[in-house]
Parts: structure tokens; sequence; C-alpha cells
């Protein structure tokens, strides 16, 4: 894995923008990751593992190398994959959530949803469901008694075997 999956990783917010996709299309699976690459070098400037990124109209787009989610009073919710790609991991977590009886909603997300959230996590195949700790300085605390990442990522460990080619 890419990222410390037990205690959770550290975020900023990135000056970069996502691609709008008026001028390239980021649901292409393309090698034209510069802005990505550029997020990931202020995060390393800053200290952190990964920069959160910004659609053009200001919403949450992504980390810089895997998808977002938030949690909110027992909801899942996912920025559109207007500005990024769908993910393979991405739409699995939404139908395990779904088949385990979490509400979804995908939507315009800005920051302080993120900030405000009781759970933040990101998806990714290199990644699979990486808590995020803490964005722009802001400890992510969980208020509520549950946590559906946990509860996801139990589902998501147990369809592992039953998703993957058998060789």
């Amino acid at each position: 894995l890419v990222y410390d999956n037990e205690t959770g990783i550290k975020v900023i917010t990135s000056t970069q923008r996502r691609n709008s996709p008026e001028f390239l299309d980021s649901k292409i699976h393309h090698a034209n990751l510069l802005n990505n690459i550029l997020a990931k070098v202020q995060a390393n400037f800053a200290g952190v593992d990964a920069s959160v990124m910004l659609d053009q109209n200001g919403f949450v787009a992504e980390l810089n190398d895997i998808n977002l989610f938030l949690v909110k009073s027992g909801k899942l919710f996912t920025p559109f994959a207007d500005a990024c790609l769908h993910g393979i991991t991405r739409g699995l977590i939404i139908d395990l959530a779904r088949e385990v009886g979490i509400p979804v909603e995908e939507r315009n997300l800005s920051l302080v949803d993120f900030y405000n959230a009781d759970e933040v996590f990101g998806s990714g195949t290199m990644g699979e469901l990486t808590p995020i700790i803490e964005i722009d300085g802001r400890v992510i605390e969980n208020h509520s008694d549950q946590s559906i990442r946990q509860q996801i990522h139990a589902k998501f460990q147990q369809s592992i075997p039953e998703l993957a080619e058998h060789l």
C-alpha cells in the first residue's frame, strides 16, 4: 500500500487545481498528470502525505492520487467525478456501502464539508481505504459512535477473493 492505513495520513489543500473537462477531461485515463505531480510536490514541501485538489469551481475533486470520501451522520458522501477519474475502487466502495445499508450521495463538496466530517478517507487501487486524519492542520474527529470506514473496509476485504481473477 502507498499509505499508512493503520494510523492514517495528513493532507493539505493544494493551490494546484484539477483540469477542467473543457480542456482536458480527467475521466480519460491519460498521462498528463502534471497538475497532480505539482500538488504532490506541494504536499512534500509541507511535510504531509498528499494534497486535496479542487475543481475549477472550488469544490473538492480528489487527492493528488486517490479519490475522496467523507462520512457525516452515518451517510457516505463523495464528490462528483467531473474533475477526476471515476475510479474502479471508488465505484466498488459505493456499491459495498449500499450493500451494507449505508446511504451514499455524490455531490459537490466543499473543504468545510470535509473539515466538519465525522470521517474522511481516500480510495484507490494502491491505497485501498486510507483514513485521512488531518486536513490543512485541522484534525478530523469522529463525533459519532460508529466507524463507517471500518464497516466498508471489512466488506472490501471480504469481497477481494470473490472479485480477484484466479490464476
